[in-house]
């Protein structure tokens, strides 16, 4: 393949996928920071019921997480042939954890802090309102978002990279701000917290060509942030934030 068919396939990927959500959480953001309220008293919320009707928003719910889906199938198609999705390991389950802990335990300590430093929108995990669908979703969403940009945003990204040959520091560096770019919505700090995620897993998987303990990993923090949060009754208190 051409190196002009290649970044034309680059584009066309992060056209239809999360290089036009960067652009519309930059909007987003822009928009929170021109409102007369600081950002600490504004809130956004990821999850919310799309419908009144029980199977209307589960069926809604679940076509937003198919095209999350869809993004990583897209990007797995094109790389066919040069690069294969390796099968998981039970190893990966471990290295899983282990980045899921390295990155979700002092992010929640940094959200926090640039909540209460106005940094940040406080993030609503969940307004579903549908008790027996909520959890199920929820862990489709963590997944699907898991997939999703792992896939694209590292696998597919710093392969294409490499083949253009881009090295290491180059290469870390765009798929950090891809990713941080798409998650500005929440706020400036949000961005940066996301850059530093990608930097640490965009090493694990440059160095490993491991792709699977990365999703596993975006799967847990997603899950226990979700999950956790409507186990918890919304009551985000114990960390200093309101209800």
């Amino acid at each position: 393949m051409t190196r002009r068919r290649l970044w034309a396939e680059i584009l066309i990927v992060l056209a239809v996928s999360f290089g036009i959500s960067g652009i519309r959480a930059l909007l987003r953001l822009t928009d929170a920071l021109l409102d007369p309220r600081p950002l600490d008293e504004q809130q956004v919320t990821l999850h919310q019921t799309l419908s009144r009707s029980p199977w209307i928003d589960l069926g809604l719910q679940l076509a937003s997480a198919a095209t999350l889906f869809a993004y990583g199938a897209l990007a797995l198609y094109l790389l066919a042939g040069q690069v294969r999705l390796p099968r998981p390991r039970w190893s990966d389950l471990g290295w899983g954890a282990g980045l899921a802990a390295a990155i979700g335990v002092p992010g929640l300590a940094f959200y926090a802090a640039a909540v209460h430093l106005g940094f940040s929108r406080e993030v609503i995990p969940t307004t579903l309102e549908h008790p027996w669908t909520e959890v199920p979703v929820l862990l489709v969403f963590s997944f699907a978002n898991a997939f999703g940009e792992e896939i694209v945003v590292v696998m597919y990204l710093l392969t294409r990279l490499r083949q253009l040959g881009w090295g290491l520091p180059a290469a870390l560096a765009a798929s950090s701000l891809l990713r941080g770019s798409y998650h500005l919505y929440q706020g400036m700090s949000a961005g940066f917290g996301n850059i530093l995620m990608g930097l640490l897993y965009g090493w694990f998987y440059w160095r490993t060509g491991r792709v699977w303990p990365l999703v596993i990993a975006h799967f847990l923090i997603d899950a226990v942030a979700f999950v956790g949060y409507s186990a918890l009754g919304g009551d985000l208190s114990w960390l200093g934030l309101s209800d």
